[in-house]
């Protein structure tokens, strides 16, 4: 009888902590998808922009044969100076007719935006990442027993260093959203965004100097 007793709260206990658990008051936070989305750090990744963004204006059905006008009036960073030379270099070198005025010629314009995170939670590594490093923590002790020669020992460690220094790197509370667009008669020809990580002290170069303060003339 006690027996039957504790089976019969038992099962009442799991089934009321199963209700509980398909419960919540407000919805719970969960992660995405991983993904991965790359870091801006040299001028010459600019270039890499500039080259993407010609090649999508030219692929461009309602842009083909059309003149182009660079409108610069936007360019007050570091970043969208450049950007305009380097986008009207990589236009010319493909083809496009690029103008000096705006006259009959559809406008290109740019726009930078910085986005600066102020409270972002831990950030954690993708899974597998700490498998993969276990594994090679434990390959690369292996010669430390096995081996006569201790500088052998170094191969495995500089190998697995080899395999992931390269591609991996910080992320960062700053990103940059930079949007490309092309327009004619109040009309959005083609329109293009991307999103790049920055380091922190490279947000400067990403924006524009603010105009100095008015101040009254004695």
């Amino acid at each position: 009888m006690v027996r039957k007793l504790l089976f019969t709260g038992l099962g009442s206990a799991l089934l009321l902590g199963g209700c509980v658990a398909n419960t919540s008051q407000v919805p719970m936070a969960t992660t995405y998808p991983y993904s991965e989305q790359q870091k801006m750090q040299a001028a010459h990744h600019w270039d890499v922009l500039a080259e993407y963004e010609a090649a999508g204006i030219l692929r461009s059905a309602s842009l083909r044969g059309r003149s182009l006008f660079i409108n610069p009036t936007q360019a007050g960073s570091t970043f969208a100076q450049s950007f305009g030379d380097l986008l009207t270099s990589q236009l010319v070198s493909n083809g496009a007719l690029v103008r000096t005025d705006p006259i009959n010629a559809a406008r290109v314009d740019y726009r930078v935006q910085l986005v600066e995170h102020q409270d972002r939670d831990y950030v954690r590594a993708p899974v597998g990442t700490w498998t993969a490093l276990s594994a090679g923590i434990a390959v690369a002790t292996l010669p430390i027993n096995n081996w006569s020669e201790p500088a052998l020992a170094l191969i495995p460690g500089a190998a697995l260093v080899d395999a992931f220094s390269g591609s991996w790197e910080s992320v960062s509370n700053q990103e940059v959203i930079v949007t490309t667009q092309v327009s004619e008669n109040d009309r959005i020809l083609y329109s293009s965004s991307n999103i790049y990580y920055i380091n922190g002290d490279d947000a400067g170069q990403y924006e524009s100097p603010k105009p100095l303060p008015v101040t009254d003339a004695w």
